[in-house]
Order: structure tokens, then C-alpha cells, then sequence
């Protein structure tokens, strides 16, 4: 698949919030609304407290929309799990770095599939696991919500961390992206920019509203201005 030239900055709604009774035509119309990414958050009731869709779902949505699947592996061990979803269509894949034992391994299992690899913050998570595997990176997800649940409020300290891994990547010289996830909404998504945040998850904000694409270009006007 020849995946689209993606703008500077990126809304990545969240299907976790979407109707999965209509999830083809759901992804299709968030898309249709602007969206840049799809964001699919995969958990396994054992890293995180809940439990939610794999690759079979991934593989079925991957017709219904030509931008990138952006999947979330709230899941521990991760590397079993990664050839399938690359496998399914995603075009990048994310862990948390808790879930590996060998992190460089997993981030380089993930490339040698074919995809972006990435990974993932809680907001406890501290960021030395940075420090050796800059070379191997593509994105770097900081969580503004504690990961297993949609419908959460950010949290404020979030920015700090934000602020940090843009030093991290504008010092490496790298092109690397820099996404927020949890409670990301019109409201706060321009201040989630200043920090330097590039790629955007929203969930609820979006899928929660009769008309994506009035949310959408509410979220593209704030960052527009910030």
C-alpha cells in the first residue's frame, strides 16, 4: 500500500470509542472528516485493566481506509503479537516499554515486519529508555491518561513530559514523530502543540460527537493558531 504524505500535524482518532457495531463505515467517515491516522488501541486484560480487539479486527478495517493504522500494544509480552498485526495491515506499531524484555529487539522485530516502530510512555514511565534506541525509533507516544480506558481526563503533567522527549528528538537530529494519547480534545489540543507534540489521539472527543468533521477542523483551527 502507498500510504499518503501525512501533513505537519496529524489527528489520529481513536476506533476504541467508535461504533464496532458499524466499524467500516466508521472508519471510512472519521477519514472522510479529515482524520490523518487511524489509532487502534489493542489491550490485553493482563498489561492494562481491560480488554479489547487484535488483528482480526486490524485486518478487517485495513480495506475500508487508504491513511496508516496506527496500533497501540497495551499488551505484555509484546513480540509474539507483532508480526500478526503487521501482518493484518497496521503501518505502525507501539509498545510500552514495561511489556519487552528486550526493547531493541522488539523495536527492530517491528521494523523487519515492515512497519514504524514506536514507543509508548505512561504518564509514570520515566524516559531513560530513550537514551539507547533513539536510532531505532519512528514515533514516541507519551499517554496523557493512564492506559486501559477511553474517556479520560488529561493530565496537566503530561506537557512537562511532552516537552522533555521534543528536546530528546529535536537533538538527535532525527525524524521522529511525537504523539499524545488520553483526553485530547478541542479544548487542550493547541497547549498539547506548544509542548511539541505533533501526532494527535482523541477518542471520545471525536467518536462522541454527531459530526467528526466540525471536531476535526475545530482541532485543525487550534493548532493552527498555536
Amino acid at each position: 500500500m502507498i500510504l499518503p504524505v501525512m501533513p505537519k500535524s496529524r489527528i489520529a482518532p481513536s476506533i476504541l470509542s467508535a461504533d464496532f457495531a458499524r466499524l467500516g463505515e466508521e472508519v471510512r467517515n472519521v477519514v472522510a472528516a479529515g482524520a490523518d491516522i487511524i489509532h487502534f488501541d489493542v489491550m490485553d486484560n493482563h498489561y492494562v485493566p481491560n480488554l479489547t480487539v487484535g488483528p482480526l479486527v486490524c485486518e478487517a478495517i485495513r480495506p475500508h481506509v487508504q491513511v496508516p493504522i496506527d496500533v497501540h500494544l497495551m499488551v505484555k509480552p509484546v513480540d509474539r503479537i507483532i508480526p500478526d498485526f503487521a501482518k493484518a495491515g497496521a503501518n505502525i506499531i507501539t509498545f510500552h516499554p514495561e511489556a519487552s524484555e528486550h526493547i531493541d529487539r522488539s523495536l527492530q522485530l517491528i521494523r523487519d515486519n515492515g512497519c514504524k516502530a514506536g514507543l509508548v510512555f505512561n504518564p509514570a514511565t520515566p524516559l531513560h529508555y530513550l537514551d539507547h534506541v533513539m536510532d531505532k525509533l519512528d514515533i514516541i507516544l507519551i499517554m496523557s491518561v493512564n492506559p486501559g480506558f477511553g474517556g479520560q481526563s488529561f493530565i496537566p503533567e503530561a506537557l512537562k513530559k511532552i516537552a522533555a522527549v521534543r528536546q530528546r528528538i529535536d537533538a538527535s537530529g532525527r525524524d521522529i514523530m511525537l504523539e499524545v494519547d488520553g483526553g485530547i480534545k478541542v479544548e487542550n489540543i493547541a497547549e498539547a502543540a506548544r509542548a511539541g507534540a505533533d501526532t494527535f489521539v482523541a477518542g471520545s472527543a471525536i467518536f462522541g460527537k454527531p459530526d467528526y468533521k466540525t471536531v476535526i477542523d475545530a482541532m485543525r483551527a487550534q493548532l493552527a493558531q498555536a
